[in-house]
């Protein structure tokens, strides 16, 4: 086993102002533990109260995430675009044609992961504004195509009006996102963490026999004989949603001190998501129980709010909550997953136009991308289809990231680590690359073709269309390059950092 650092010392930098710190990747990222608004119904629907278990598991599983996106992250702290920027550093050295292809890979089903989210929310927020404002949405409906659901001319509207919206907001640079991300999250996550303990205050609100035991949705035991291939497919609707707290990764890059701010605003992410997505759903279904859940999902929150809070048009209350939830998710939605498109071109494995930045030295060009092609996915219509159309990118760029984690562990342990993890911990890292793998590989599947999700077969081959391009869209990166090198004046490469050999550890930390 090799104890040298790797031949290839340096890697690209993302070249993005470093003008937040782990406050600022912290906030932004809560738009990934805000999406336990979305989740929450349907999954205490489909599997009851044996959904719970399933809430801490996979939200464990996330903040494990968040611990080795930590390390990687202050190892190689100029580079942009979260977990799927550290995944190829590992086999340069051993893979070194490989190594580029896993990088791109990695980064382009990290984007179809992440940008289909504002679409989702677009429809939510259609759906939840005529409840607000106590109206009919009674405009004509449109279609993609004949086998979508169809979507409100209302929604349509509104979600094009709110993306452009959160785009200029995402246009005027991260500092200006982070100011905003603050405002939306503090008003976002200060009520839906009391919502969640409260009910422990008041006692008489929790019934605790529609807990324990645990049971699936109908009434059998949560070890039946299906229960566990119940499981395998939820676990497409989880990791879609509850490992999405490893959103703050996106920012590292552009914190002023990436080797101090990576653990903290990483750790912090996940010790939050652990706790929202594990008690938030626990006190939903002890206040309600299942029957409430199924009878009114979109007034879920509403329902509960009013059962624990005596205060006048708290149903009002909440639904403004959920609004600026939605917006939150959204602006992270549009930034980040646009700096992992920026970073790949930075890489050379995607059109060189994707690593165009404004005056704001923010990558414009990606984030429009994102948000001209949610106007296309509103049309879907349906929350559901894609959230399968999503996932089979977004479980499934971990794997390499995860697999990096360990060879870099196992082949270079006495390279730089400004936080390192306790050693046994790689193995953790190797065991949660092959869980993921398995929902990637059948979970997702299996939920798509089983038909748990309407049209999620159509959608489940859409995805895989779209990580399919990646390699046309390389290629067309591969013949720029040689006719920008065959004319008079080449661009210079992009600019290289060093990456330090020696190993640091920090005061205290795990050997």
């Amino acid at each position: 086993m090799s104890t040298s650092a790797p031949r290839v010392e340096e890697y690209v930098e993302g070249g993005l102002s470093k003008e937040t710190n782990w406050w600022g990747a912290f906030v932004i990222g809560l738009a990934g533990t805000i999406l336990v608004t979305g989740v929450t119904s349907p999954a205490l629907i489909g599997l009851g109260s044996a959904a719970l278990p399933n809430f801490a598991f996979w939200a464990l599983s996330g903040w494990l995430l968040c611990m080795f996106l930590a390390e990687m992250a202050a190892m190689l702290p100029n580079r942009t675009g979260g977990a799927p920027a550290y995944a190829s550093f590992a086999f340069q050295e051993r893979l070194p044609r490989a190594s580029g292809h896993i990088n791109g890979v990695t980064s382009w089903m990290y984007w179809l992961g992440w940008f289909p989210v504002v679409a989702v929310n677009m429809l939510l927020t259609g759906a939840y504004l005529p409840t607000l404002f106590g109206f009919k949405d009674s405009t004509r409906t449109v279609h993609l195509l004949a086998s979508t659901q169809p979507v409100s001319l209302f929604t349509v509207v509104v979600g094009v009006v709110l993306s452009l919206a959160l785009f200029a907001v995402a246009f005027l640079g991260i500092r200006f996102g982070a100011v905003a991300a603050t405002i939306l999250g503090l008003l976002t996550m200060v009520p839906l963490t009391l919502l969640a303990v409260l009910p422990f205050f008041r006692p008489s609100t929790m019934h605790l026999h529609n807990v324990f035991p645990f049971r699936l949705g109908d009434g059998t035991g949560f070890f039946a004989g299906h229960s566990l291939f119940l499981y395998l497919q939820f676990s497409a609707l989880f990791t879609w949603n509850v490992i999405a707290m490893e959103a703050a990764a996106c920012y590292i890059g552009e914190c002023r001190n990436p080797h101090r701010d990576a653990p903290i605003a990483m750790n912090l992410e996940g010790g939050y998501g652990v706790f929202i997505y594990t008690l938030l759903p626990f006190s939903v279904l002890a206040v309600l129980g299942a029957g409430a859940v199924k009878a009114d999902p979109l007034a879920l929150f509403a329902g509960f709010a009013g059962q624990v809070v005596h205060i006048a048009a708290i149903d009002k209350i909440v639904t403004v909550t959920l609004l600026v939830a939605l917006a939150l998710s959204s602006l992270n939605a549009i930034m980040g997953c646009a700096r992992s498109l920026y970073q790949m071109s930075l890489d050379g494995q995607a059109p060189r136009i994707l690593s165009h930045v404004n005056r704001n030295n923010v990558p414009d060009v990606a984030m429009g991308l994102n948000v001209a092609l949610t106007f296309v996915l509103i049309l879907f219509g349906a929350p559901a289809t894609i959230y399968v159309f999503s996932n089979v990118g977004y479980v499934g760029s971990f794997v390499p990231v995860l697999l990096g984690y360990y060879f870099l562990r196992r082949w270079h342990p006495a390279m730089a680590r400004p936080y390192r993890l306790p050693e046994w911990m790689k193995y953790l890292a190797l065991a949660l690359a092959g869980l993921y793998f398995v929902v990637w590989a059948v979970g997702i599947p299996s939920c798509a073709i089983k038909g748990c999700v309407a049209g999620g077969g159509t959608a489940f081959l859409g995805g895989l269309a779209v990580v399919a391009a990646y390699f046309p869209l390389s290629w067309w990166r591969r013949m720029e390059d040689r006719r920008r090198a065959a004319g008079p004046r080449p661009r210079p490469p992009a600019p290289r950092v060093p990456v330090p050999a020696a190993a640091v550890t920090l005061p205290g930390a795990a050997e």
